[in-house]
């Protein structure tokens, strides 16, 4: 569905006037295209990262060691590190490298040549900096989420609807209803009905976006779980 049909579907819900042939060659002359061009931008960076990590978005990335070089530039499309990144050493699959978030104990430790013996890893100035420096057929590698939620017309992906035929990577029905009530809701107008038919939606496609949950218990909680332990659990200080 392009981003095109998407806003004639809205249109038609909001009451209106939908684009006659196409929504980018009238914009500038047009209000109501204006407003909802950047609405959708705005919807589709919301679903694309605020409400959860997408398996569609994630990405990795895997730097190779030349003996000399510490910092690599991130991706192109590198929009954040994953909620439980780690970043891996090939030295090492048991133990990731260790995370500075502070830059100046990163300075610290770096003046008073100290060094973790599963390696360090922090980010700053775009770059992730990686100590200490691994050496020829050494690598580091780490999952992060990708920028860049639109297919473009134009060829490859960006952050940003560029033109009438370029689609949401993600669910475009999700896109259309997050549009309709976050318009009615600028608008003044009713949109908790419209709001809660988003949010159903949103969890369906969010649920379906992971594997099934697994319990420990006799009888799952619904048929999207499995049970891992179909007996009664033991009780503190029992047999």
């Amino acid at each position: 569905m392009t981003i095109q049909t998407v806003i004639t579907d809205v249109c038609a819900v909001i009451g209106v006037t939908a684009p006659p042939t196409s929504v980018f060659a009238n914009i500038n002359n047009n209000r109501t295209l204006f407003e909802l061009i950047a609405l959708a931008n705005e919807m589709a960076q919301r679903i694309a990262y605020e409400s959860r990590e997408w398996g569609r978005l994630k990405a990795a990335v895997t730097f190779p060691g030349d003996g000399v070089t510490a910092a690599f530039p991130l991706p192109s499309n590198f929009k954040r590190m994953l909620l439980t990144t780690n970043v891996w050493r090939s030295t090492s699959n048991l133990q990731p490298m260790v995370f500075h978030p502070d830059t100046d104990e990163w300075l610290q430790r770096r003046a008073a040549n100290y060094a973790d013996a599963w390696g360090e890893w922090t980010i700053y100035g775009g770059n992730i900096h990686i100590w200490p420096v691994m050496g020829v057929g050494v690598t580091a590698r780490f999952p992060y989420l990708d920028k860049n939620c639109i297919a473009l017309t134009s060829g490859g992906y960006g952050d940003r609807f560029l033109a009438d035929t370029d689609t949401f990577v993600l669910n475009e029905r999700l896109l259309k209803l997050g549009m309709i009530w976050q318009w009615k809701a600028n608008k003044g107008s009713p949109y908790a009905e419209d709001m809660a038919n988003f949010e159903t939606a949103l969890a369906i496609v969010a649920g379906a976006d992971s594997p099934a949950p697994i319990i420990a218990g006799s009888r799952p909680l619904s048929m999207a779980v499995r049970t891992a332990y179909p007996f009664p659990l033991p009780t503190p200080g029992g047999p």
